[in-house]
């Protein structure tokens, strides 16, 4: 018996810094509020798959609620100015506008996305590139317990000194899973967030309710690797060195890239049919991530 409570508080003990040291992935859907049945598909995922929701968009507030309600972690997906020249949503942010009218349209979001606790930006690269428009907008949600996760759709965003001398938090995305809409591009993007929360500790994913970006999550989220684990973004807010708050600086800061033209309801197509990945071959995929674990290794050094 001696030997048995021995070896349980052995493996107690790995498991305890296992866990420790397990990678975080947090994924956040932006776009909410304009495709109800594929944004359905996301809030049957995981609860710690978080949601990005357009404020003034038509459903809006029933997609913040349900979402609120099955445990997803709910943002607003704020639009702000991009340098492209393309077809804005109504109150989009600019630097030139006043603080009064940064302040009206930000409370107007807050009512319209019920249970938000973080805001994202949506586009946005002049508006996160501008230092006097984003200390407007931190001084603005300094009035509110958010955060702010900058979607980095520019490598000389300013939300990090912005926020100095606030309480706002932030975060900084480091994978956009569907630039392309191909269904294997998007398989290798998602790949990549999980080598960079492995490498680093930690990484956040910006994705769409695209169907293809949906069908891969789908068939990629139950095979994670063990030492991954699926977190909210606020579940990062203290991260050393990787919140971005007060001027720190993130781990190899994520590249910007071009900011795609918004696309309206039903103009995206599956490009070809999903191969649905079995039950088996699922617990196959996640049984060798455990066995090339460093645990699995050390209890076999053990025993």
């Amino acid at each position: 018996m001696p030997h048995l409570r021995k070896i349980s508080a052995i493996v107690s003990s790995l498991l305890l810094s296992f866990a420790a040291h397990a990678g975080k992935l947090s994924i956040v859907i932006d776009d909410f509020g304009y495709r109800p049945t594929e944004e359905n598909k996301v809030l049957q995922m995981p609860p710690a798959i978080s949601v990005a929701v357009l404020p003034n968009a038509p459903h809006a507030r029933d997609m913040a609620t349900k979402a609120h309600q099955r445990g997803h972690e709910v943002l607003i997906h704020l639009p702000m100015a991009p340098l492209s020249k393309q077809p804005l949503e109504k109150d989009t942010l600019t630097p030139e506008m006043s603080s009064a009218e940064i302040e009206r349209i930000i409370r107007n979001a807050a009512n319209n996305v019920p249970y938000a606790v973080g805001l994202n930006n949506h586009m946005g690269s002049k508006m996160t590139s501008s230092l006097f428009g984003m200390q407007k907008v931190m001084q603005a949600l300094n009035q509110y317990n958010f955060y702010f996760l900058d979607s980095m759709t520019i490598g000389n965003s300013q939300s990090v000194p912005a926020a100095q001398g606030t309480r706002v938090k932030v975060l900084k995305r480091r994978v956009f899973l569907d630039d392309s809409q191909d269904i294997n591009a998007i398989r290798q993007q998602f790949t990549r967030a999980v080598k960079l929360a492995q490498r680093d500790g930690y990484a956040i994913a910006i994705g769409h309710p695209h169907p293809n970006t949906v069908r891969v999550l789908q068939q990629m989220l139950p095979t994670l690797p063990a030492d991954i684990t699926l977190v909210r973004p606020s579940q990062l807010l203290n991260e050393p060195l990787r919140s971005g708050h007060a001027g720190s600086k993130p781990v190899n800061p994520p590249p910007a890239r071009p900011e795609p033209h918004f696309q309206p309801p039903g103009e995206c197509k599956t490009q070809q049919p999903l191969t649905p990945v079995p039950a088996t071959r699922a617990l196959d995929v996640v049984g060798e991530s455990l066995r090339q674990s460093p645990l699995f290794t050390t209890l076999e050094k053990l025993f």
